[in-house]
C-alpha cells in the first residue's frame, strides 16, 4: 500500500485514519493546504495516547515520515565540520565535537537525544515547540507505544506511581528518525534559583548519557541542550556544564566515541557553545 501513494495520498490517508480513531477530533475539518494537513496529523499524533496501530496505517505512516525526513534534509554526522575545522579550536578533543544548529530530527547518529518529562511519554500538546514533541513526531506513534511499555514494566517493579529520575536514561528505538536510537532523559528542574544540586544532576545527564552510549556501542550522539528550555536551566550555565562534563568523560573513554554533536537551535546557544569551544 505504502508503495503506491505519493506523499500528499499518503498526508490524507494518515489524516483521515488518525482523525477517525480520535473522539476529540474526530469532526474537525481537514485544511485545504498541504501545511494545513500537517499541521492536523502532527496534532492528531501529538494527542494519540500509547496504544498499537493497524499494520496498514504502520506501513503509510513509515513511508510518510521517512519521506519526510528526505524532504527535510538528512544531516550525517560525517559531513558536520568538528570544531577543530569550524572554530579552529585548540579544545583536546576538537576532532570528535561538532556544534551544529538546527532540527535535531534531521540528525543521521547512532542515538541523538531527548530532553523527555518523569511520564515518559512524550508531549502531548498539540504543535508544541518543545524537542520532546518534535522528536515524538517525527519518530512515528511506535516510539510512545515503546515508552509506555517500558514505563509499565518498571511499574510493575518499583509501583504505580513511579516516575522516570532525572538523569537516569533510557534508551530506545528511533523508527522514522534518520538517527538509530534515543536516548530520553529527564533533566533538572530549576524553580528557585540555581543550586549545586541542580547543576550537578544536569552534568549527570551528559555523563550517565554518555555511559549507555559506551555500553550499547553507540559511537555518535547529537545532544540536545538539555533543561534549557521549559525545564528554566540558565542557558549559558548549561552549555558550560555540558562541555566540562563531556570534555572530562572523552578523557577518560577517548577511544569510545567517533563524535559527539551539540545540537543547538537559539543563536544565543550557538554563541555560548562557540564562545567555550574556540
Amino acid at each position: 500500500m505504502s508503495e503506491m501513494r505519493t506523499q500528499a495520498d499518503r498526508l490524507d490517508f494518515l489524516v483521515e485514519s488518525f482523525k477517525a480513531e480520535s473522539r476529540e477530533y474526530s469532526r474537525v475539518a481537514i485544511p485545504g493546504d498541504t501545511e494545513g494537513k500537517r499541521y492536523l496529523l502532527r496534532s492528531l499524533m501529538n494527542v494519540r495516547m500509547p496504544k498499537p496501530v493497524s499494520a496498514d496505517v504502520l506501513a503509510v505512516q513509515d513511508a510518510y515520515l521517512r519521506g519526510r525526513a528526505l524532504e527535510k534534509g538528512i544531516v550525517n554526522i560525517a559531513d558536520m565540520e568538528t570544531v577543530g575545522e569550524s572554530l579552529g579550536s585548540s579544545h583536546p578533543f576538537a576532532d570528535k565535537i561538532s556544534i551544529w544548529q538546527g532540527d535535531i530530527t534531521r540528525i543521521a547518529a547512532d542515538a541523538i537525544v531527548n530532553a523527555a518529562n518523569s511520564q515518559m511519554l512524550g508531549c502531548f500538546i498539540p504543535m508544541h515547540s518543545c524537542i520532546d514533541n518534535c522528536i515524538h513526531t517525527y519518530a512515528g506513534v511506535k516510539l510512545r507505544e515503546e515508552c509506555a511499555r517500558r514505563m509499565s514494566s518498571l511499574r510493575l517493579r518499583f509501583g504505580d506511581d513511579y516516575e522516570q529520575p532525572t538523569a537516569v536514561p533510557m534508551l530506545t528505538d528511533a523508527y522514522d528518525l534518520p538517527a538509530k536510537k534515543v536516548i530520553h532523559i529527564v533533566g533538572p528542574v530549576v524553580q528557585y534559583g540555581l543550586t549545586p544540586e541542580l547543576e550537578k544532576d544536569l552534568g549527570n545527564c551528559y555523563k550517565n548519557t554518555l555511559d549507555m552510549c559506551l555500553e550499547n556501542g553507540l559511537r555518535s550522539v547529537a545532544f540536545c541542550c538539555i533543561s534549557t528550555g521549559v525545564f528554566h536551566f540558565p542557558n549559558g550555565r548549561a552549555a558550560e556544564i555540558a562541555v566540562q562534563t563531556v570534555s572530562g568523560w572523552l578523557k577518560e573513554h577517548d577511544d569510545a566515541m567517533d563524535r559527539v554533536v551539540f545540537n543547538v537551535f537559539k543563536d544565543e546557544d550557538l554563541h555560548y557553545y562557540e564562545a567555550l569551544l574556540s
